[in-house]
């Protein structure tokens, strides 16, 4: 994946925006917004980047979304207070990042056997999605701890009663996620969710050998032949 060929321009936009809010406010001497727009910045590069690095494509809305919500709960929740402004911030936050990193665990599991939806019961990546989801939930926790310890940020607001309740709401996006994933295996991915799983496949092909047929069989563009050919072992010689 190429850094800027590769990303859309409302997704350079933010990014240069960004850098522009950061290096004004050095020269201003407003030291915690520069550091907020910084490290904004520089969590909404970490996945394309990691992607240009595994050699794998990230479809604009994914990118689009996580950069979304980097700005939403560093820039405008730190810089610009919305933590305390718009009570429900935290909590749209919170559910919006299950929904997304549960999905991207459901990906990366179903890759591991190649898109073969069969490898696994369905019920089981679900249950894997469900965890991933809450895991990362537990990270950022633990990353809004370290922040407001070390740099004085007021990201845990309330302590225990802020913690819990985001990682109820963690609970109930991760929840859709598996949801998503299950129905995605045992069904047609005709909604939303389910189409953005689709297109990630789409793009990262060589990653699910065994979803080729699957898609291909959704566009109207094989037969059984195909498919039994592309669950069938695959010669990685040449």
């Amino acid at each position: 994946m190429h850094l800027i060929r590769d990303t859309g321009r409302p997704i350079l936009t933010i990014w240069a925006l960004l850098l522009l809010t950061g290096l004004v406010s050095l020269v201003l001497a407003r030291w915690s917004l520069a550091f907020v727009s910084f490290l904004t910045l520089g969590l909404s590069l970490t996945p394309p980047l990691l992607a240009s690095r595994l050699s794998l494509t990230l479809p604009v809305p994914f990118l689009f979304a996580t950069t979304l919500f980097f700005i939403g709960s560093i820039f405008l929740g730190e810089a610009f207070d919305f933590y305390e402004r718009v009570w429900w911030w935290d909590l749209w936050l919170h559910a919006f990042s299950a929904v997304g990193f549960g999905l991207s665990g459901f990906l990366f599991v179903l890759m591991l056997f190649e898109g073969d939806r069969f490898a696994a019961p369905p019920g089981a990546l679900a249950f894997i999605t469900f965890c991933v989801a809450i895991t990362i939930g537990a990270l950022w926790e633990i990353f809004e701890f370290v922040m407001d310890l070390s740099f004085g940020l007021n990201m845990q607001k309330s302590g225990l009663v802020d913690t819990m309740g985001d990682l109820i709401i963690d609970a109930v996006g991760a929840s859709i996620a598996s949801a998503t994933g299950y129905l995605y295996l045992v069904r047609s991915p005709t909604w939303l969710l389910g189409d953005a799983l689709s297109d990630f496949i789409a793009k990262n092909q060589r990653l699910y050998r065994k979803s080729r047929a699957r898609l291909r069989r959704g566009a109207g563009l094989t037969g059984p032949r195909d498919d039994k050919r592309a669950d069938a072992p695959r010669d990685d010689t040449d």
